[in-house]
């Protein structure tokens, strides 16, 4: 997002990078700890600022929240960071599914003899 867009627009933005590690952690109720555990796995890779600092989007932040609550229920981090990808790909390859059979509806009908 380019430096000149006013700052209300980019809080609104789900993807921009408004949080602090400190932050983030303390808005998730874990420690940062956590956050780099679950980055390391590759659940979420948070922005760095121009001080290398880490900066989560609220995106990133409802990721991690994701991850906490399994993480509560018992689940290792690696587990739950593994389920949290694997469900995030499922999601994906339903809803491409979906489109497919859309377009193949559509094909159908359109091809059937008195269809115009």
């Amino acid at each position: 997002m380019a430096a000149d867009t006013p700052l209300s627009d980019r809080l609104e933005d789900d993807d921009y990078p408004a949080y602090s590690m400190g932050r983030a952690a303390e808005m998730l109720g874990t420690t940062p700890g956590f956050l780099r555990a679950i980055g390391e796995a590759r659940l979420i890779t948070p922005l760095r600022s121009e001080g290398g600092h880490r900066r989560y989007s609220r995106y990133q932040l409802r990721i991690a929240a994701r991850a906490r609550e399994l993480v509560d229920r018992g689940t290792p981090i690696e587990a739950a960071c593994r389920i949290i990808i694997l469900e995030d790909q499922l999601e994906e390859a339903q809803r491409i599914n979906a489109e497919y059979r859309r377009a193949a509806d559509e094909a159908s009908e359109s091809s059937r003899p008195g269809s115009s």
